[in-house]
């Protein structure tokens, strides 16, 4: 089966700073991967060029096209409108006719719990209901893949189980055809729940990158990589 994304030996300089080095990546349509590391370990920068939106300095990176693929930031850019429009819009923009749009709009908004706040102006939604507004977004759009930087790290622990849900359900898919689902996280729990896949990175470079259940093996991992051990070791005290 041909990988959804392909990276091979990529990297990525930003100014002075190498924010990505080597890295050799590939993840297969279904695949629920989670990257972890501390901050400044590259992990929104990977993102960034799965998403087509950074392109490597060194590489080569095949990634599905614009439209077969989402992305769900940390703090959601939201228009000056309503939430139906925000979604809408996107839509639109994408070539379907407004009155489709807006349909469309509506049941991704019943999907994710915010139909009673259509005609609410999307920034005067609390935190948790604007990132539900993000990921009401991005399903509108039927991607095969979503990317998510962080998507509850900002939020309180209501609101992050409650988006935790949606995208547990989003990954689900539909019709037996799961959405490829691709998120940074410090929440080790969150990865433990939501992935099948980690991939481990430290100063650019992917360190380990194994099943969820080998890199919550104390043993295994630290045989994998003794960085990532100390990594789960320091986030779990």
């Amino acid at each position: 089966m041909k990988p959804l994304f392909e990276l091979e030996r990529v990297g990525v300089v930003l100014g002075r700073v190498r924010a990505l080095q080597d890295v050799s990546l590939h993840i297969l349509a279904g695949e629920r991967v989670a990257l972890v590391g501390a901050n400044g370990s590259g992990k929104s920068s990977l993102l960034r060029v799965l998403n087509g939106l950074l392109p490597p300095s060194e590489g080569r990176a095949h990634v599905p096209p614009s439209h077969a693929q989402a992305m769900l930031f940390q703090r959601p850019f939201l228009l000056r409108t309503s939430a139906r429009n925000n979604v809408a819009l996107g839509l639109w923009l994408a070539g379907v006719p407004w009155r489709d749009a807006k349909v469309r709009a509506l049941d991704a908004l019943q999907r994710t719990g915010l139909a009673d706040l259509a005609q609410r102006r999307g920034r005067e939604l609390s935190g948790g209901q604007q990132q539900r507004l993000a990921l009401a977004r991005a399903w509108a759009r039927q991607p095969q893949a979503l990317l998510l930087d962080e998507p509850t790290a900002s939020l309180d622990p209501h609101a992050k189980r409650e988006v935790e849900a949606l995208i547990a359900e989003f990954a689900a898919g539909h019709a037996g055809q799961p959405m490829t689902l691709v998120f940074a996280s410090h929440n080790l729990g969150q990865v433990k729940r939501l992935a099948s896949r980690v991939v481990y990175l430290e100063r650019g470079r992917v360190l380990a990158d194994v099943p969820v259940a080998r890199f919550f093996d104390d043993a295994q991992l630290l045989r994998i990589s003794p960085q990532a051990h100390a990594f789960v070791r320091s986030e779990s005290a």
